[in-house]
């Protein structure tokens, strides 16, 4: 039996299944080795899911995905020109047929499913998961921040048959979005990294943030595990709910003493943590090689929710000092400047008021060249509501006590923090992160550390390309002096 699909992947897909799974029809045979949703990064082999967005519509470009060497289409309109006998599977609703694939891969197989969420550190977490567990066996995890209701449907749909573990974020930003996820995923443990402010303008405060956490616990599946922070001021409402939703196991992590995943000392270097942690009964030293006191955090979290799939907690451990930042979360690199280098540290993919402090502090550890600064680099924080100014303003405070040496804001709430901020340390605002990056890359000088952080919607990848290209730049590029 050939157990390849026609992209020579092993197979994903066969045509039975996914007619059973969605109710479709189609008049071809065919076996797929992946799932893609976007034509331009379509394989040979995959299974091409043609949906209908607000700016593009999916089926206009199911040509070009077979032409790519998609395996077949699933589809719920034929476009015009396509060849006749083209692999279609056809469907009522492409969306609903991509869940009722997620939904088939959940119940086909024997992974050991886990389901993290929280305001800050999802995704950072859930890779960590990924990389403890690859080592104990096949793991699969959502791809980057496929966590809403196409992405984890989607990362469901890619489980392979042989996967021992599964690690799929669900993320939110309305109440009621993540019972719908869990209990796609039926978790065998849910996690909740923690409760900040975050998506606030949708909530009326934090414990409505509590409470739509609290609901990945309503999928969980028969004798599942909650995993929740002991220090949290949400830990006694979780708790309830986690009980409400009929767990079989709380497991806690933290510095409170009843914590389950106990920490007991660590130390902060500007690039990793040494930790001495008590998981359950068990003493671990071990190196994270992420700095910050929240990576500290992350990785009781992750011990915790590996104890929880009865896997080896020692050896998961022991996979913490090869962990890598992620683009746009954390990623550092030294580039090169006329007369020396600067590292920057690239958090530009997201951004909340707990997670700018914990990248503030970060930047506070950082080793600096001679005559070195460190320059904060900072975006709208998105999605905070009417608190908006007074938490961008907020984070003056920290600054200040971080000792940072100049910070330089874009967009509308940033304004704030500009304002709040002492002159010395005002380094220059901007409506937008186009007009920043020019002024933050002529203000550069060999030394510096400079952090770059923002919401999603601020841009701040154009700041991080800018200060990428300063190589290429030259003695051409314009220089603009610092201050107001």
């Amino acid at each position: 039996m050939n157990n390849k699909s026609n992209g020579d992947k092993d197979i994903l897909w066969t045509t039975s299944e996914v007619v059973e799974a969605t109710g479709g029809k189609t008049k071809r045979e065919f076996s797929a080795g992946g799932i893609s949703i976007d034509s331009r990064s379509v394989t040979p082999g995959d299974l091409f899911i043609a949906l209908e967005g607000p700016n593009f519509d999916g089926h206009d470009y199911i040509g070009a995905a077979l032409e790519a060497g998609a395996a077949a289409a699933v589809a719920h309109r034929r476009p015009t020109g396509l060849p006749r006998g083209a692999p279609l599977v056809m469907v009522k609703d492409s969306l609903a047929a991509l869940g009722d694939l997620g939904r088939f891969a959940r119940a086909r197989s024997n992974a050991r499913v886990i389901g993290v969420t929280g305001s800050v550190g999802k995704t950072g977490t859930k890779e960590a998961l990924r990389h403890c567990l690859s080592g104990q066996g096949p793991t699969v995890a959502s791809m980057g921040s496929l966590n809403n209701h196409w992405g984890l449907p989607l990362s469901l749909a890619r489980t392979p048959h042989n996967a021992l573990y599964g690690v799929y974020e669900m993320g939110m930003n309305h109440p009621g979005e993540i019972r719908e996820l869990t209990k796609l995923a039926r978790p065998h443990v849910a996690l909740i990294t923690a409760i900040a402010p975050a998506h606030s303008a949708f909530f009326d405060s934090l414990d409505q943030i509590a409470e739509a956490k609290a609901e990945i616990f309503e999928g969980l599946a028969p004798g599942g595990t909650a995993v929740i922070g002991r220090d949290s001021p949400y830990y006694e409402l979780l708790a309830q709910r986690v009980r409400e939703a009929g767990a079989e196991r709380l497991i806690s992590f933290g510095q409170h003493p009843e914590a389950d995943a106990r920490l007991i000392n660590y130390t902060l270097q500007p690039g990793h943590s040494t930790v001495r942690a008590l998981i359950g009964n068990r003493a671990l030293d071990y190196f994270v090689n992420l700095p910050g006191a929240h990576w500290v955090m992350n990785s009781l979290a992750v011990l915790a929710t590996i104890k929880a799939t009865g896997a080896d907690v020692g050896a998961a451990a022991g996979q913490l000092c090869r962990l890598k930042p992620l683009k746009g979360r954390g990623a550092r690199e030294v580039l090169t400047l006329n007369g020396g280098s600067f590292e920057l540290i690239d958090d530009s993919y997201n951004a909340n008021p707990t997670s700018m402090a914990a990248a503030i502090a970060v930047l506070m550890q950082a080793t600096l060249g001679n005559g070195g600064r460190r320059i904060a680099v900072l975006g709208d924080m998105l999605e905070l509501g009417d608190k908006a100014p007074e938490l961008h303003a907020a984070l003056a405070e920290p600054i200040k006590a971080a000792g940072i040496d100049l910070v330089y804001t874009c967009g509308p709430n940033m304004a704030a923090l500009h304002d709040a901020l002492p002159k010395t340390l005002r380094g220059g605002h901007t409506a937008d992160s186009r007009g920043l990056a020019p002024m933050v890359a002529a203000a550069l000088r060999p030394g510096d550390t400079v952090l770059v952080k923002g919401s999603l919607g601020s841009k701040m990848a154009i700041v991080i390309k800018a200060l990428e290209a300063l190589d290429t730049l030259g003695d051409t590029a314009p220089r603009v002096a610092n201050g107001e």
